[in-house]
C-alpha cells in the first residue's frame, strides 16, 4: 500500500512539472532563464529555485545519516555548507561589481583559456555527480519500498526528468522548481511537525545527541565544512548561474532568504536521523529501511516523497546548467535548442549508468568536489577581493594542489595513497588534506601575486 501511494503521489508531481513547463521554448529562455515575455525571474522564483536545487535528495540524506552517526554535530556540519549562500552571494556581488557576467568570464579575463578550462573541468564533474547522486537516492528509495525496482525506477525518472527539462531548459527548471519546492515544503512540513509532536521526541535530547558513533567526527566535519564554505558555492554552476539572472538587489535578497530557509530544512531533516539514533534503531538501507520501521506509514511516505521531489528538482537544474556549460563555455555543441538537449541527454545517460556502478557513500561526492574546489579560495580572495594580479602558473599550481587533494581522498583505500595519509578516521584524513590544499594554494597564489 505504501509503495502504491508513493508512486501515485510522485507521478502527480511529475505530471504537474510537465504541465507548468513552458509550452514554447526560446534559445534565450533555454540558456538564460528568461520567460516567454523576456523578463528575468522575480525574487521568490529565485529563492525557491535556489533552495530546492540545494536541498536535493543527496543533501537531505547526508544530513540525516550524519545526524544518526554523529548526533547534532554531524547535522550541523552538513548544515554549515549552506553558509555557501552567504559566501556565494558575496562572490557574485564582487563579480558583478567588476563587470563580470559569470565566474568563467572573470577567470578567462585573468587567466585565459587555461583558467576557464581548469574551472570548467571541476564544475563538469560536479554536475555529473549531482545527476548520479540524486538518481542513486531514487534507486535506494524504490528498492526499499518495492524490492527489485531500483534500476527500473532510475530509468523512468531519468526519462521523465529529461523530458520536461529538455522542453524548456533553464526557463523550465525555474518554473518547475517553484511547484516542486512548494510541494516539498508542505509534505516535509507535515512530516517534521509529526516528529516534533510525537510522544518520544525531546528537543533537548536531539540538540545534545552524541549519535551512535559519538560526536567527535561530526566536529571534524564541521571544521572541513568551514574550510570549504568559501570556495564551495563558486564551483556550483547551479547557484552561480542564478546569481546573474536578475538585478543585483533581487539577487542579493534571494541569496539571503535561500540561506535561512535551506539551513532550517537541512537541520530539520537531520532531526530524523538523530531521532533514529536516540531510539536505538538499527541502520538499514541508508536510513530508509530504518524510518520504515520507526514511523507510521504516512510519515514514511511523506519523507520518501520529500526525497523524490528534491531529487527531481535537482535533476532539471543540473541538466540546464550542464547545457549552458557545454554549449556556452566549452562550445562543443551549437547554441540552439537541439544542441542543449543533446548535452542534457548525454549527462542524464551518464548519470544513470553511474548508478549501476555507483558508490553508495553519498558524502564522498560532496567531499571530493568540495576539496577540488578549494583552489578557488586563494584565487578569489587574492585576485577578486584584494584586486591583485595573479600569475597563470600560480593559478594552475593551486588547481593542481586541489585536484591532488581530491584524488587522494577519493583513492584513500588504495595502498600507495593510504601510506601517504595520516592514520585515523577518513574525516580526519579529509581535514588534513584540506589544510594542506589551502596552504599550498595560498603559497602558490601569494608567490605569483602582484598589484594590478
Amino acid at each position: 500500500m505504501q509503495s502504491t501511494v508513493l508512486i501515485v503521489l510522485f507521478a502527480a508531481v511529475i505530471l504537474a512539472s510537465l504541465l507548468v513547463a513552458p509550452r514554447r521554448a526560446t534559445v534565450e529562455g533555454f540558456f538564460g532563464g528568461a520567460n516567454a515575455a523576456g523578463r528575468a525571474p522575480g525574487l521568490w522564483v529565485l529563492v525557491l529555485s535556489q533552495v530546492t536545487t540545494w536541498i536535493f535528495a543527496r543533501s537531505l540524506m547526508n544530513a540525516a545519516i550524519l545526524g544518526y552517526f554523529y548526533g547534532i554535530a554531524g547535522t550541523l556540519a552538513y548544515a554549515a555548507y549552506y553558509g555557501s549562500f552567504l559566501t556565494g552571494g558575496f562572490i557574485v556581488g564582487q563579480l558583478r561589481r567588476g563587470g563580470a557576467r559569470s565566474v568563467q568570464d572573470w577567470l578567462g579575463g585573468h587567466f585565459g583559456r587555461s583558467g576557464t578550462a581548469a574551472y570548467n573541468l571541476v564544475i563538469g564533474l560536479r554536475l555529473l555527480s549531482e545527476v548520479f547522486a540524486n538518481l542513486l537516492v531514487v534507486a535506494l528509495i524504490f528498492e526499499a519500498v518495492w524490492p527489485g525496482s531500483g534500476t527500473l525506477a532510475v530509468l523512468i525518472v531519468a526519462a521523465l526528468g529529461f523530458g520536461y527539462s529538455a522542453w524548456g531548459g533553464l526557463s523550465a527548471a525555474l518554473r518547475t522548481d517553484v511547484v516542486q519546492m512548494l510541494v516539498f515544503l508542505v509534505v516535509f512540513g507535515l512530516a517534521l511537525g509529526a516528529l516534533l509532536l510525537s510522544p518520544g521526541f525531546e528537543l533537548g535530547a536531539v540538540l545534545s545527541a552524541p549519535g551512535v558513533s559519538g560526536p567527535y567526527n561530526g566536529w571534524v566535519l564541521l571544521a572541513v565544512a568551514l574550510l570549504q564554505v568559501f570556495s564551495y558555492p563558486a564551483h556550483d554552476p547551479v547557484m552561480m548561474d542564478r546569481g546573474f539572472l536578475a538585478d543585483e538587489a533581487t539577487t542579493r535578497a534571494s541569496f539571503l532568504h535561500a540561506f535561512w530557509i535551506s539551513t532550517l530544512c537541512i537541520i530539520g531533516f537531520g532531526f530524523f536521523g538523530i531521532q533514529a539514533s536516540l531510539t536505538g534503531a538499527a541502520y538499514e538501507g541508508e536510513l530508509i529501511g530504518t524510518w520504515g520501521q520507526m514511523f507510521p506509514g504516512w510519515i514514511f511516505v511523506a519523507l520518501m516523497l520529500s526525497l523524490l521531489v528534491s531529487a527531481l528538482s535537482t535533476l532539471d537544474s543540473a541538466l540546464a546548467s550542464a547545457a549552458r556549460l557545454m554549449v556556452e563555455e566549452w562550445r562543443i555543441a551549437p547554441r540552439s535548442l537541439r544542441g542543449g538537449r543533446l548535452v542534457m541527454a548525454g549527462f542524464m545517460a551518464l548519470g544513470a549508468l553511474l548508478t549501476l556502478w555507483g558508490n553508495a557513500t553519498l558524502f564522498d561526492a560532496v567531499a571530493v568536489s568540495g576539496t577540488a574546489s578549494m583552489f578557488l579560495t586563494p584565487v578569489l580572495l587574492v585576485g577578486l577581493v584584494a584586486g591583485r594580479h595573479i600569475a597563470v602558473w600560480s593559478y594552475l599550481a593551486a588547481f593542481a594542489a586541489a585536484m591532488l587533494g581530491a584524488t587522494a581522498y577519493f583513492a584513500r583505500g588504495w595502498a600507495p595513497v593510504a601510506t601517504l595519509l595520516p592514520e585515523g578516521h577518513k574525516y580526519e584524513q579529509l581535514l588534513v588534506i584540506c589544510v594542506i590544499v589551502l596552504l599550498a594554494g595560498f603559497a602558490a597564489v601569494l608567490a605569483g601575486a602582484r598589484r594590478g
